[in-house]
């Protein structure tokens, strides 16, 4: 059996165990310390093997794999470790409960299908680029899923539903907060990502990458408005939601559209 393949069915164990421990601590409502930790070890331990099989599946002796299950795998690992460490400082561990089963599903699609992307070598230039939009995505990803929560949570509140559900979840505004934080963040790494691309990627035509650009520049813009309005104008609440899954929605159409049209219908 492949290293990869081990290291994934050892990180699912890892994710599943620390998704059981997060839902009993988040269903008993009270903190406890010693199961907090024990969350945040056994993700980490799923996430350290999460990280070798993507690396398995990805890189061989011909160059590395950029298809749509092998990217994937590899941007929920860096998912999981930024929400896990992020849940250090934040009361994040609702977001943990839609994350691990999603991490799960992306290790199981890269074991059990294969891309037909040709691989690549990994030029300096180039790897910079793809770590960007990597980090760019997981951050938009973990950003997404907050606006996801945030929408329920607001949905309850304004259906009196508040006292069976909300008490689980953070403050509404430390939830928003920290969306806007990683909206922040987000962008600033996907114009970094953007630019490296322009310098770095060659004969943008030819690998079929005028698509994704033209999206993720697409969800750049939406993004600058919404950061822009937050700023400027205080904008909050449902128009939060809406512009942060409506630029993530860019963002997954340029990615995994063009993927998909060059993996499934071109090839």
């Amino acid at each position: 059996m492949q290293t990869s393949t081990i290291a994934g069915i050892i990180a699912i164990l890892f994710y599943s165990s620390s998704l059981v421990l997060q839902a009993r601590l988040l269903q008993a409502r009270v903190h406890d310390a010693t199961s907090s930790r024990n969350v945040f070890v056994l993700g980490v331990l799923a996430v350290l093997a999460h990280a070798l099989s993507a690396g398995g599946v990805i890189h061989n002796g011909a160059g590395y794999h950029f298809g749509i299950v092998e990217i994937s795998t590899l941007i929920f690992a860096a998912i999981s470790l930024l929400v896990l460490v992020s849940n250090l400082r934040k009361p994040l561990g609702i977001l943990l409960l839609g994350l691990f089963p999603l991490a799960i599903l992306a290790i199981l699609a890269s074991l059990l299908i294969r891309s037909s992307y040709p691989p690549r070598p990994l030029e300096p230039g180039l790897a910079g680029h793809v770590l960007l939009s990597i980090l760019a995505y997981s951050l938009f990803t973990i950003a997404a899923l907050q606006a996801g929560f945030l929408a329920f949570q607001n949905h309850q509140l304004r259906h009196r539903h508040a006292a069976s559900v909300i008490r689980r979840f953070p403050p509404l505004q430390d939830m928003e907060a920290f969306l806007f934080e990683l909206l922040w963040v987000a962008q600033a790494l996907l114009t970094l990502g953007i630019v490296a691309g322009f310098v770095f990627v060659e004969d943008m035509w030819a690998q079929g990458l005028p698509h994704k650009t033209v999206f993720s520049l697409l969800a750049w813009a939406v993004f600058s408005v919404l950061l822009w309005g937050r700023h400027q104008l205080g904008w909050r609440g449902t128009t939060a939601i809406r512009f942060t899954l409506s630029g993530f929605g860019l963002l997954i159409l340029g990615f995994y559209g063009s993927k998909f049209v060059l993996e499934y219908i071109l090839a």
